[in-house]
């Protein structure tokens, strides 16, 4: 099992990483850009893609991605592993949903933290519009976002089986398909080791980052 595993590990966890960073910064930016201007062109067009992303199971996302990509534009290759090219439509693929969910988050959290009053008197102070989005009310936009991001990265690692089967990866991901499909519990069960690992240490780093973004957290601790 270990033999099989290894090699397969950073596989997994580069395209893992890679899409976590995609959905965060691709959800962030367009929650905040449709938080800042509720009920506008920015907010509809945002949300609106924010629920074709949840809507879209990672299976259409990826066929999709493949038709216009690789087989219209050809500017990525359909499947494999070697190069950034590679790597770029299955992190996507595992990203989009997640962005969608992390955009719904993150416009709510910036709705309700520009109601605050020290964001009143930030702006009383004279500070300027990107001034008061950067330095005080984008911290407390993503205290939502940084408590999903546990999950979402679980859910990431974890749906990465039909990702990396639909685009040929080497991850561990396809190791667990086969072994499921040939009844091979010792490949399932280091799989399931593996990741469970994972998660756990996501949710923990999670916790700390938590604790570091917001005060009150600090206090209590």
């Amino acid at each position: 099992v270990e033999q099989l595993l290894l090699p397969a590990l950073p596989v997994s966890m580069s395209l893992g990483l890679l899409a976590l960073v995609i959905a965060t910064a691709l959800g962030l930016f367009l929650g905040v850009r449709a938080g800042l201007k509720p009920n506008s062109a920015a907010d509809y067009s945002s949300m609106g893609l924010a629920m074709i992303g949840i809507s879209l199971p990672n299976f259409v996302i990826g066929a999709l991605l493949l038709i216009i990509f690789s087989y219209w534009l050809k500017w990525l290759p359909v499947a494999g592993w070697g190069s950034y090219g590679h790597l770029l439509l299955p992190a996507i693929t595992l990203a989009l949903p997640y962005a969608a969910y992390i955009a719904r988050l993150s416009r709510n959290g910036t709705i309700e933290v520009m109601q605050q009053d020290y964001i009143r008197t930030a702006r009383a102070k004279g500070l300027s519009e990107p001034a008061v989005v950067l330095n005080h009310a984008l911290k407390g936009a993503v205290l939502p976002v940084v408590s999903f991001l546990g999950p979402a990265a679980a859910g990431i690692f974890t749906g990465s089986f039909v990702v990396e089967t639909l685009f040929a990866v080497p991850g561990m991901g396809q190791w667990f398909v086969k072994s499921a499909l040939a009844r091979d519990y010792s490949v399932v069960l280091g799989t399931a080791i593996i990741y469970f690992t994972i998660i756990t240490l996501f949710n923990l780093l999670v916790d700390f980052a938590y604790a570091w973004i917001d005060p009150r957290v600090r206090e209590e601790l």
